[in-house]
């Protein structure tokens, strides 16, 4: 049994949409961050960097989305979440890897800029740029979305975390309709059910 450490609406949302298609055995647990509960010792004690997601095994504890995203693909049917050919999951990592960190910074520097600087001006600073650094983000993105899904024609562990990224946007202060090809894939990924069970347990 898996288990899914996660926070409504966060980035660990992608690891539940793809636990969700993998069909393996799971449970996700709630991490509220509105009560700092990710920052109790009992869940230090699973995730010592005090975030989301992680996912525990009978290995041990995964952090980090594209690694939790990679070993879930890893552990589904051959080609079910992620590529068999070693450039092209090559590739798909590069993907999650973009997303996770220079989208997700830029995304972050809105919210969490205290961790990067305690001076307000600088914070507020980091703060004014989170529109542009998330529509250059998402123009790279759209400008490579060739196919019905992140990787072209096949679905994998790579769709839910753009999806993930996609719904920050409005957020974010960027029209999603900018970008025509991220705004059709986000509604593919909403109206698949697997997505719409995720999204009912408010992960």
């Amino acid at each position: 049994m898996l288990t899914l450490y996660t926070a409504t609406g966060s980035c660990s949302r992608a690891s539940h949409i793809a636990l969700e298609e993998s069909g393996l055995a799971y449970e996700v647990r709630l991490v509220d961050f509105a009560k700092a509960e990710q920052r109790e010792p009992t869940y230090l004690a699973i995730n010592p960097k005090g975030r989301v997601p992680a996912l525990a095994t009978d290995q041990g504890v995964l952090t980090e989305s594209p690694a939790i995203l990679a070993h879930i693909a890893a552990l589904s049917p051959p080609g079910l979440l992620a590529p068999t050919d070693p450039f092209a999951f090559a590739r798909m990592q590069a993907f999650n890897l973009y997303l996770a960190t220079t989208v997700h910074v830029a995304h972050a520097h809105g919210r969490r800029a205290a961790r990067w600087s305690d001076d307000a001006a600088a914070q507020a600073s980091m703060a004014a740029k989170v529109t542009q650094n998330m529509r250059d983000g998402f123009a790279l993105i759209e400008a490579d979305l060739t196919g019905e899904w992140a990787m072209g024609d096949a679905y994998t562990v790579a769709d839910p975390y753009l999806f993930t990224f996609a719904g920050w946007l409005e957020s974010d202060g960027v029209d999603i309709a900018e970008f025509p090809r991220v705004q059709a894939h986000f509604e593919r990924m909403k109206a698949r059910p697997v997505v719409q069970r995720a999204l009912a347990a408010k992960a």
